[in-house]
């Protein structure tokens, strides 16, 4: 049975959330990062889904985060705290932390892999794009070219919350509907991440990975219908990757699909 800690990093150094789940059996193989979706938790994407113990039942150390305002993770005021690269640099401080070192071919405990969905899968991009000599291999969870956040209609929303006057535009409607299913959501945090992400526009090419690279997506997912450009950008680096279309799947539930996680097992546990 794998055991289980957490940590959560506090004060304005660090916004990120984060629970560390080891292994049954010590192992030595190098740890797994995941990063969640928009409105979402690690332990509702993760924990509950069966990556958890999909990956320690395989060997694999998990560290799993919690983007600022969700989860785990305290609620900056702070709308920097929100922006991508504030997100990224939380993380990289956060692994420099737990000992995480450069990637080295003697030392298979060096660097990390790193699992990201939705948003978490954008993250992950830029993260593996900017941090070559920490990520040895990248899985990405319904991946879009696009941000699904950058027409998002702060005004109608806020609008809403406050009196339940009608959005207009359905893919607002639609992200906030998702987003209120979860109680424990705080709405202003959300509404301060997608005013942040909005200021740092999702620009993939600009930080193309160079490690291999397993791409995910339900074939259901009307987001993953740009997935091919990022194939297409991983091709003019050279990276080598993989593509798997779940069957029956959307955006919503892609992640929960055994398919998934055996398939990101598997590519993570390769040579």
């Amino acid at each position: 049975m794998d055991t289980t800690h957490d940590h959560l990093v506090e004060g304005t150094a660090n916004a990120l959330g984060l629970s560390v789940y080891e292994p049954g059996t010590p192992s030595a193989l190098r740890p797994v990062v995941l990063l969640h979706g928009f409105a979402s938790s690690s332990v509702l994407n993760w924990v509950k889904s069966g990556w958890i113990r999909s990956l320690t039942e395989a060997g694999r150390k998990v560290l799993a985060v919690d983007l600022p305002g969700h989860g785990t993770s305290p609620a900056p005021e702070d709308l920097d705290a929100y922006t991508p690269s504030r997100m990224r640099a939380d993380l990289l401080q956060l692994l420099m932390d737990h000992g995480v070192t450069a990637l080295s071919p003697s030392d298979a405990l060096s660097g990390v892999d790193l699992v990201g969905y939705s948003l978490g899968a954008r993250l992950a991009w830029e993260f593996g794009g900017t941090q070559q000599q920490l990520v040895n291999r990248l899985v990405l969870g319904g991946p879009a070219s696009i941000d699904p956040l950058a027409t998002f209609d702060v005004d109608a929303a806020q609008r809403f919350l406050a009196d339940g006057t009608s959005i207009v535009d359905e893919s607002t409607a639609d992200l906030l509907r998702m987003a209120m299913t979860v109680e424990s959501n705080d709405m202003f945090s959300l509404m301060s991440m997608i005013l942040a992400i909005k200021t740092e526009p999702f620009a993939p090419e600009q930080m193309v990975p160079s490690m291999p690279t397993l791409l995910v997506a339900g074939d259901g997912d009307a987001l993953a219908t740009t997935m091919p450009r990022l194939t297409e950008l991983l091709s003019t680096r050279g990276t080598q990757k993989s593509v798997l279309w779940i069957a029956g799947r959307d955006h919503a539930n892609a992640v929960t699909s055994r398919e998934f996680k055996n398939a990101a097992v598997e590519f993570l546990g390769e040579k």
